[in-house]
């Protein structure tokens, strides 16, 4: 359950964080839908890393005590 919470706190803030990056310029010109399919996938992709490693690291720390 706190893995659904992190995902719901992560994905948004792997958006935001995002869009501080032009990669307009990496792309053909009227590609507007390839690069939206990107940066969702790109901000899941980072979200889902965020998360794992989180989860893990509080996991393993609770081990250490």
């Amino acid at each position: 359950m706190i893995k659904i919470y992190l995902y719901l706190l992560t994905i948004p803030l792997s958006m935001w964080t995002l869009e501080a990056i032009n990669i307009n310029g990496l792309f053909k010109k009227n590609r507007v839908m390839q690069i939206k399919v990107l940066f969702v996938m790109l901000s899941l992709s980072l979200a889902y890393l965020f998360t794992s490693f989180l989860y893990d690291f509080s996991t393993n720390m609770n081990y250490l005590k």
